[in-house]
């Protein structure tokens, strides 16, 4: 999309944002999953934290992907202020983890990892960025730096990171923060420090099901192979200035469920009323998918809710 373009339909946006609210949360709401709707094997365990975070677990293992639950206040950001981890918000939402796994190193997907590490004791697992933000909190011994395409294992788990790439939020031509964490200090850590860092996608198998995740819409279209899944987690802010995104992605995962993420308002608190993401449009995207193909389902989590196969 150009950026004239892109900029009129944002400004467009804008002055009917609350129309587009109200849609997006009707049809969220009509797209709301049960454990049942997702077909989940007995025992598994999924739930939506908010923003791109998710925990799955199985058999007393569980693995978290992106979770961010302290929700920095806008005025932080905007003031360009330090944005730490909320104890407190972590104890409250997110369970006990065995592993935590980073598809890049944006505050809205990375900021809590290593205090969750912390309490925990679990291993993060990413790129680069994700290695240099634990080292910054004391907790180097604690991150593994992966390899393209490596599985590793924790207990019922297995997971592999797959080369991608980040949408060009900034008028479709470039992502915002680019390039990898370079802060030397904690008290440095402002939102904007938070830089991208190498971006992946993450394929999980365990109990017999496939995930990929998918925290921001875009993707390296040769590195996506020998991907078919059950269920696509899918990022799908910024989604529109990434060229044919469905129809690029979506063959090549073919998976039973498509599952909305990252259409949420991430600078709300968790306790308040929930909002949707700048221009999201979460009302457009079942007929995106259905342009592509009208084999796959497409649902809503439950914010905070396990749902679990029985």
């Amino acid at each position: 999309m150009r950026p004239a373009q892109y900029l009129r339909e944002t400004l467009a946006y804008a002055a009917t944002r609350r129309g587009h609210d109200r849609h997006d949360r009707e049809v969220a709401t009509s797209l709301t999953m049960t454990a049942d709707d997702l077909d989940l094997p007995p025992g598994l365990e999924l739930t939506w934290l908010g923003v791109a975070g998710v925990s799955l677990a199985y058999e007393g293992t569980r693995i978290l992907i992106d979770p961010y639950v302290t929700r920095a206040p806008v005025g932080d950001l905007l003031r360009r202020r330090v944005v730490r981890p909320d104890a407190t918000l972590l104890d409250r939402f997110v369970p006990t983890a065995d592993a935590i796994l980073l598809g890049h190193t944006h505050f809205d997907h990375a900021l809590d990892a290593p205090a969750i590490a912390r309490r925990d004791g679990c291993t993060v697992f990413g790129g680069t960025s994700a290695a240099h933000l634990m080292g910054l909190h004391g907790l180097a011994d604690r991150a593994v730096t992966v390899e393209p395409h490596r599985v590793h294992e924790v207990g019922p788990f297995e997971f592999r990171f797959v080369p991608s790439v980040h949408s060009k939020l900034v008028l479709g031509r470039s992502v915002p923060s680019a390039g990898e964490i370079t802060c030397e200090h904690l008290d440095g850590l402002t939102s904007q420090a938070y830089c991208c860092g190498q971006v992946w996608g993450i394929h999980i198998s365990v109990a017999g099901r496939t995930f990929y995740h998918q925290g921001s819409a875009d993707l390296l279209d040769d590195e996506l192979r020998a991907a078919e899944v059950d269920y696509f987690l899918c990022g799908i802010a910024g989604r529109q200035v990434t060229e044919r995104y469905l129809p690029r992605i979506l063959p090549r995962l073919s998976p039973r469920q498509v599952i909305v993420m990252h259409q949420d308002d991430f600078l709300r608190p968790l306790d308040a009323t929930p909002g949707f993401a700048f221009g999201v449009d979460v009302a457009g995207f079942p007929d995106e998918v259905a342009a592509v193909t009208r084999d796959v389902g497409v649902g809503v989590l439950p914010l905070l809710e396990p749902l679990r196969g029985s």
